[in-house]
């Protein structure tokens, strides 16, 4: 089956699709990659969202137009990656949508809302499209994260030691998913959310993010400003557990910077990166993780990689291009199983991960232009994913 995944993380900077030739075979799924293709939100989209986004309040009336915006916009990469990575025949798309909010009260998720509506998916690409895939895990008692954790699951079983996933997002997130035990998945503290809100709000909105890690590389961690952020109660919480940008925004850290000496933009930088590399660690470490695989827009920062390493000791880290995932696409490509999953009735939750009270089918599906004709139910649940290698198809992230 030919499935576009897309994504759209808590950097809310970008559409990715990433496509692939998904099939069960035995106990395994076989992944073909395709490509990715990936847009930038339109820059008046990504100012309203941002706009919207907590601490700050919204409307009805704007929540509508974001809805539509934004599966507009996600419709049109869907659209781009069919035409210029599947040739036309995909089969099937799933959306992970936007999130804009994560509801969590005294550690335990109530709700999830991701917006962008899968119709205009489906009237663009003709295509059947799976998405609200966290709400089923919500309700059956989980955390609606990391879902990624499944993918991660597969994706490393049967490696050496104790393996851990990483992804390096707006939030970081752990799957340790090989090891004695069960796997354990969490989201670990803020990756890039300090850091990007520092750089927008410091430099009165002409940067949104630190480019190649320059401005981290610059200045030095201000050991005051990282005890007082160390003190977050989240980060002394057992897993699974969830955050997000309703907790690590520019207000949380200019209470913070408040209760501290004043400090250049380039040690305010360099402290939440240093933050987001300690954090990380200490999580990788009581796991006991014994390698870590990392992916995300935060493995293009060579500063918080090079104090991630630092961090880890010697715990060796590389990123899973090295495993031949593309690290840029390698969500996108999680979503793209986790709809391939659903529509053969399988689950695609882990409850070790999400602490839900059972694995849960996830999703909705939207019908494309066709009667909706879902394959026969696997009847065995997939014990691992192996990647194929496909002649001549592109992986590297192309930009509209």
């Amino acid at each position: 089956m030919r499935v576009v995944g897309l994504m759209s993380g808590t950097s809310h900077d970008a559409v990715d699709a990433a496509a692939a030739d998904l099939e069960l075979r035995g106990d395994s799924i076989l992944l073909t990659p395709l490509g990715m293709v990936s847009s930038p939100y339109p820059e008046e989209l990504r100012a309203a969202l941002a706009a919207a986004l907590p601490p700050a309040t919204t409307t009805m009336k704007d929540v509508c137009r974001l809805d539509t915006r934004i599966g507009q916009a996600f419709a049109a990469v869907a659209a781009r990656a069919d035409r210029e990575l599947c040739g036309g025949r995909a089969e099937l798309v799933t959306s992970h949508g936007q999130t804009v909010y994560h509801w969590v009260e005294h550690g335990r998720v109530h709700g999830t809302l991701q917006i962008g509506s899968p119709a205009w998916i489906a009237e663009a690409t003709g295509c059947p499209v799976v998405s609200d895939l966290r709400t089923r895990d919500v309700a059956a008692g989980g955390q609606g994260a990391p879902l990624v954790s499944v993918f991660d699951t597969l994706w490393l079983h049967g490696r050496p030691g104790v393996a851990a996933a990483l992804n390096l997002g707006g939030i970081a997130n752990l799957t340790v998913a090989a090891g004695p035990g069960d796997p354990v998945a969490f989201d670990t503290g803020p990756a890039n959310a300090l850091v990007d809100a520092a750089v927008h709000a410091l430099t009165d909105g002409r940067l949104d993010y630190d480019e190649d890690g320059a401005l981290a590389a610059r200045g030095s961690v201000d050991a005051a400003l990282l005890r007082r952020l160390l003190d977050e109660p989240y980060y002394a919480k057992p897993p699974p557990k969830t955050t997000g940008k309703e907790l690590f925004h520019w207000p949380y850290l200019r209470a913070a910077l408040d209760d501290c000496d004043p400090l250049p933009i380039e040690d305010v930088v360099a402290t939440v990166t240093g933050l987001t590399a300690r954090t990380v660690a200490d999580a990788v470490r009581s796991a006991g993780a014994s390698e870590v695989v990392a992916s995300g827009g935060g493995t293009r920062n060579p500063t918080l990689m090079a104090m991630l390493r630092t961090a880890l000791g010697g715990i060796p880290l590389r990123t899973s291009d090295d495993l031949g995932m593309p690290s840029a696409a390698k969500e996108a490509y999680a979503f793209a199983v986790l709809g391939f999953l659903t529509v053969h009735g399988l689950a695609g939750t882990v409850p070790a991960c999400t602490g839900a009270r059972h694995p849960s089918v996830l999703g909705s599906i939207t019908p494309g232009r066709r009667p909706l004709r879902l394959p026969e139910p696997a009847r065995v649940p997939p014990l691992r994913l192996r990647m194929v290698p496909a002649s001549g198809s592109g992986v590297a992230a192309s930009e509209a």
